[in-house]
């Protein structure tokens, strides 16, 4: 939020807008504009100026604390940077009605694309209808209606900051995926093969041990890496191991934006169009080759963002 201040100078008194925000560190910073009139702090121009420097201020902490490499290069932490402080002050600005439209927004079209990945038949018109007009289209699959309606409800408990990265945390985001579907939940009890990719998954006696790796790993490398090549290699382990019997890729894209959304970084979407380079960079990542699947979540979290966020941020 902007305060105003005033100020004495040589015993003139002037008025400021003042602003301030947290780092990643957990350091307020804090930012200052004179104004000529207490109504310029609301102004377009004042909420670009602060929106630049927090921009800057991003950008300096991050290319400070995360190393450059071919992915992740400094004109691209620049933007990501960028992104996120405009995300932020878009969820500041907005009201919680405009807030939930955009999210609404965003859900529907993450559920439909998210479920077409694993061969979902409804198409767009028919998620709206179910998740806005509470409306089931005639002669649809009841599993794949329940899926719809599952997925919703996981996303928002992801934007009320429900979903952490745990055990028991991903336990009931899949438990909530599969209700009513006719799948196990809990670890998986039977191997399982994917048909996509040629590897072996990590067996059912295994899985548990596995799982508690990914977390302990998980949780020495957030302060280390940068969140998008973060949320990449928790992918790619996660999706290795398969954890569960069914719905493993419906956890694991929802897990890729409770990664990003921790840290302050807008939500992504991939697209069923793009499934096939989709599932390629999995299986780079299964040979050992993690760039491509770095890339791929780096270019869908830009798409993403311009698609669904940056056009509010521009009236704002």
């Amino acid at each position: 939020m902007v305060s105003i201040r005033k100020k004495k100078i040589n015993r003139k008194e002037y008025l400021y807008a003042e602003y301030s925000f947290r780092l990643p560190d957990g350091k307020i910073k804090k930012i200052s504009k004179l104004i000529r009139k207490k109504d310029d702090s609301g102004s377009k121009e004042i909420k670009s100026y602060f929106l630049k420097k927090e921009q800057e201020a991003y950008k300096k902490y991050a290319l400070k604390t995360y190393k450059e490499d071919s992915i992740l290069t400094k004109e691209k932490i620049a933007k990501i940077e960028s992104f996120k402080a405009e995300y932020r002050q878009l969820i500041r600005n907005l009201t919680k009605k405009q807030m939930k439209d955009i999210l609404d927004r965003f859900s529907v079209n993450f559920t439909y694309e998210s479920n077409a990945i694993e061969g979902n038949s409804l198409t767009l018109k028919d998620v709206n209808l179910i998740l806005n007009e509470n409306i089931v289209p005639k002669g649809k699959d009841l599993r794949e209606v329940y899926e719809t309606r599952n997925t919703r409800i996981a996303n928002e408990m992801l934007f009320k900051n429900k979903i952490k990265i745990s055990i028991r945390d991903i336990i009931k985001l899949h438990s909530v995926l599969i209700r009513d579907t006719g799948v196990k939940d809990g670890f998986k009890k039977l191997p399982n093969y994917l048909l996509m990719r040629d590897v072996r998954t990590t067996p059912p006696e295994k899985t548990d041990q596995e799982m508690q790796a990914l977390i302990e790993s998980y949780n020495k490398l957030k302060e280390k890496e940068h969140p998008v090549k973060l949320a990449a290699e928790f992918h790619g382990r996660f999706e290795k191991i398969h954890p569960f019997e069914d719905g493993n890729g419906r956890v694991g894209r929802i897990l890729i934006n409770a990664i990003l959304l921790e840290r302050g970084y807008p939500p992504l979407i991939v697209r069923k169009t793009v499934r096939p380079s989709y599932f390629n960079a999995l299986e780079a990542y299964d040979n050992g080759h993690k760039t491509k699947l770095q890339r791929f979540i780096l270019e869908k979290l830009e798409k993403t963002f311009k698609n669904f966020f940056k056009v509010y941020v521009d009236y704002l």
